[in-house]
């Protein structure tokens, strides 16, 4: 159900080929699209302005239910509608390309009967630019047809009904019998020509693109055997989707905006590689058996860093540039009044010095499970680890990318050290040059010693969020993960139990309390709670590791899918969606459980 037009986030599903992706609610509406890629500007927007945004809506036109699910092994979805004349299936995907000619982006909405007789209506209304751009609408071989710049976007349909243009929007009627099947068909072109596909090609390239998830999921399917394999799979292939394929590097998230406080101003755009979430989705993939996707980002990420290295950006674009201006969209009304819609991302500006351990833990990852680091990576990443030894006594913005002012984070600090041993470690193996290892070793010794004498304190019996503060923050459990001191020792645990007195709610946890420079509240960050779970399993707290996992994967929508963050008071979803980081540390969480599991 919607409330003034919007649908809840939990309620869509993702689409996608790689390149871009589309949001998919639980009554047919596809409320986003970019083109040509996840980064361009939108043409469905209608999740962000309801009125403005543009969408695609395919429903009956008389009351219904709705349940939706994708079909096994794929990222292709199923939606069984019912109404009181009878029920209707719908299929939607983004195909993948086949050697043949085709549309530069194709979305297919297969429409098939299953019992009586259905009235169903579809709305084509495309919105260019962020609801800026008018569009042109035409014909073009008989097919409604919008235009704006050097971008088009047309709805083909077979017994889907007769479309008519009507401000500014396509529009058509048609009743779905039992065994009957319409079809549409969304085909884009941005600076080529427009390729309108025939039916027999649509119906080919969709069961091939069906074909292509199974097989993907069918090779990843035996290396994670345990309790959480439906939600290790589903993140999975949720990760594979918003893996930009023309480069390997992965966004953050499919959107710009979704807010984490309904009429909030905390609303980014994620749609940028950042560089922590490589280095998470490269272990991850490498877990999950996925040499060739580990490798094609492990170079995305050298070849981005090159324009800046040896210091490095938070994020970068998908294209690997370094350009990420963040402005306000005033076209836009933003989800549910929620105020401004941004494009673009002003932490690319920031210093966050836990990105230079992110780099080294990667190259470390990559060298252990894909391929010796060659000699001129070598030479480079040992430039950055020189550069970690004059930085990190520098206060920083941190991983949560706080507008306030700076601070010494622990986690920077401790992610200055994992830059350095992990450095250290990939000399010892002849991966880097070791001329500048008895450096590298003192500084990673002081940065310990800075963290176990000003960022504990004995009286929370904790390590803290910065020195010389008492608070705490969720990124502390990940020092576990990143094997800095003992996981089962006396101060991870005391920590562990700290950020579970103060910053766990029910089974969510807030990343932090207090100011950060920002207006507003914000919901529990997801990531924090499967970082929890990760954290308990190895301090051998299994048991409650377990407990905390189920609680949390039957917290999923109902496709499988996790936003950034939840409120926890009513379990809505805030944020991005679907976002790249929780579907990683699900899939840490149960790794962990599973190696510990296998240790005890």
């Amino acid at each position: 159900m919607r409330v003034d037009g919007y649908a809840e986030i939990r309620d869509y599903a993702i689409i996608g080929d790689g390149r871009t992706a589309a949001l998919v609610a639980h009554d047919g509406a596809i409320d986003w699209l970019c083109l040509p890629n996840f980064d361009s500007p939108s043409v469905f927007a209608a999740i962000l302005d309801a009125e403005r945004g543009g969408a695609l809506a395919l429903q009956p036109a008389i009351p219904f239910d709705t349940s939706h699910h994708y079909l096994p092994g794929t990222n292709v979805l199923e939606t069984i509608v019912t109404t009181d004349r009878g029920s209707v299936r719908i299929i939607d995907a983004m195909t993948l390309p086949d050697q043949y000619l085709g549309p530069m982006r194709e979305i297919v909405r297969s429409v098939e009967g299953l019992s009586g007789a259905v009235p169903m209506r579809w709305r084509f209304a495309p919105r260019f630019k962020y609801g800026a751009g008018e569009p042109r609408c035409e014909w073009r071989a008989n097919v409604p047809t919008a235009t704006y710049g050097s971008t088009a976007i047309a709805v083909r349909s077979w017994d889907a009904g007769t479309p008519a243009w009507r401000r500014g929007a396509a529009e058509a009627e048609f009743e779905i019998r039992q065994g009957a099947r319409a079809l549409l068909v969304v085909a884009t072109a941005h600076a080529e020509p427009l390729v309108l596909p025939g039916r027999a090609a649509v119906e080919r390239r969709l069961e091939q693109t069906i074909r292509f998830w199974q097989g993907w999921t069918a090779e990843r399917e035996r290396e994670y055997e345990g309790p959480w394999r439906d939600a290790v799979l589903r993140s999975a292939l949720a990760l594979k989707l918003l893996i930009f394929a023309p480069s390997g590097a992965t966004t953050a998230a499919a959107t710009t905006s979704l807010p984490e406080e309904i009429g909030g101003v905390r609303n980014w755009d994620y749609r940028f590689c950042w560089i922590r979430d490589s280095n998470f989705l490269i272990d991850a993939l490498l877990r999950l058996g996925c040499r060739q996707e580990a490798q094609s980002l492990f170079w995305w990420f050298m070849q981005a860093t090159a324009l800046t290295e040896p210091r490095l950006q938070v994020l970068y674009r998908l294209d690997g540039g370094p350009e990420a201006p963040e402005r306000e969209v005033q076209t836009l009304s933003g989800y549910r009044g929620s105020r401004p819609v941004r494009v673009g991302n002003g932490a690319v500006d920031q210093l966050q010095l836990d990105i230079y351990g992110d780099l080294l833990e990667t190259a470390w990852l990559y060298g252990r499970g894909v391929q010796t680091i060659d000699h001129d990576t070598g030479i480079v990443l040992a430039r950055v680890a020189d550069l970690v030894c004059d930085l990190w006594r520098r206060p920083d913005y941190g991983i949560w990318e706080v507008r306030s002012a700076p601070q010494h984070f622990t986690h920077s600090k401790v992610m200055c050290w994992v830059a350095l041993d992990r450095a250290i470690r990939l000399a010892e193996e002849q991966d880097l040059p070791s001329r500048h290892v008895a450096r590298w070793k003192r500084e990673a010794a002081a940065i310990q010693e800075f963290v176990e004498t000003r960022c504990w304190s004995e009286r929370r019996g904790s390590y803290t969020r910065a020195a010389g503060t008492e608070d705490l923050d969720a990124s502390l459990l990940m020092l576990s993960t990143v094997q800095y001191g003992d996981s089962a020792g006396r101060r991870m645990q005391g920590t562990i139990d700290a950020i579970m007195r103060e910053l766990r709610h029910g089974p969510f946890v807030y990343r932090y309390l207090g100011d950060d420079g920002l207006p507003g509240s914000e919901g529990c960050f997801l990531n924090c709670s499967f970082w929890l779970v990760s954290a308990l399993a190895r301090g051998r707290r299994l048991n409650e590791a377990s407990d905390l996992m189920n609680d949390l994967v039957g917290r999923a929508n109902d496709v499988g899918l996790y936003a950034e963050q939840v409120d926890p008071a009513n379990g809505a979803f805030l944020g991005n969606f679907p976002q790249a980081l929780v579907h990683l540390s699900l899939i840490d969480a149960a790794v962990a459980i599973r190696d510990a599991a296998a240790r005890s």
